[in-house]
C-alpha cells in the first residue's frame, strides 16, 4: 500500500518601511535585544512582554514572548535567533514553541533586514517565511505583516524621538 506524501503549504510575505534614518542607527535597536525591550513598552497591544530565556542577543538567543491578555489562541511563544549578521544588518528569528506553531504552522520565521539607501535613509524589510501543515491547507491560518509594519513604524518614531528629530 503506497503512502501519499502531502506537501506543506509554504509562503512568504514581505513589508518594507522607509525610515528616514541611517541603517546603522536602526540596526542599533533591531540588531540586539533592545527591540525586544521596546516593543512591550511602545506597543503593549502587540506583545505585552518579551523575556530573555538564554543568550546575549546573538545567534542562539531565545526569547519568551507574551501576547496581550485577550489575544485568541496561545498566550506565549518562544523564538530563537538563528542569524544575526551585524555587517549586512540581517536578523532571523524562528518560532520554536507555542504561538503560531499551535495554530497550524510547522515553520514560522521572521527576517528583518535594514537596507541602507542613501547616507541618511534606510528601509526596514520585514519578511515572514512560513509552512502550514497539510491538514490545514483547506483552512490555512492567517499570516500578516501588519504587526511587523506597526513595529517598524513605532521603532522608527522612537529612534527619531531619541535623536530629537520628531
Amino acid at each position: 500500500m503506497a503512502t501519499e506524501l502531502k506537501k506543506a503549504m509554504e509562503g512568504t510575505l514581505r513589508h518594507e518601511f522607509e525610515t528616514g534614518l541611517p541603517a546603522a542607527e536602526v540596526w542599533e535597536v533591531y540588531g540586539g535585544l533592545l527591540v525586544a525591550d521596546l516593543i512591550p513598552q511602545l506597543l503593549p497591544e502587540v506583545f505585552s512582554k518579551a523575556e530573555l530565556v538564554e543568550g546575549d542577543g546573538g545567534v542562539g538567543t531565545v526569547l519568551l514572548v507574551t501576547f496581550p491578555p485577550g489575544t485568541p489562541g496561545s498566550e506565549t511563544f518562544k523564538e530563537e535567533f538563528i542569524k544575526v549578521d551585524n555587517e549586512n544588518y540581517i536578523k532571523e528569528a524562528l518560532v520554536t514553541e507555542g504561538g503560531f506553531l499551535d495554530h497550524g504552522f510547522q515553520k514560522y520565521l521572521v527576517r528583518i533586514e535594514i537596507i541602507g539607501k542613501e547616507e541618511k535613509t534606510s528601509i526596514i524589510r520585514s519578511t515572514i517565511e512560513y509552512e502550514v501543515h497539510h491538514e490545514h491547507a483547506n483552512n490555512p491560518p492567517v499570516v500578516s505583516t501588519s504587526g511587523l509594519a506597526t513595529i517598524a513604524g513605532s521603532i522608527t518614531k522612537y529612534i527619531k524621538e531619541q535623536k530629537g528629530l520628531e
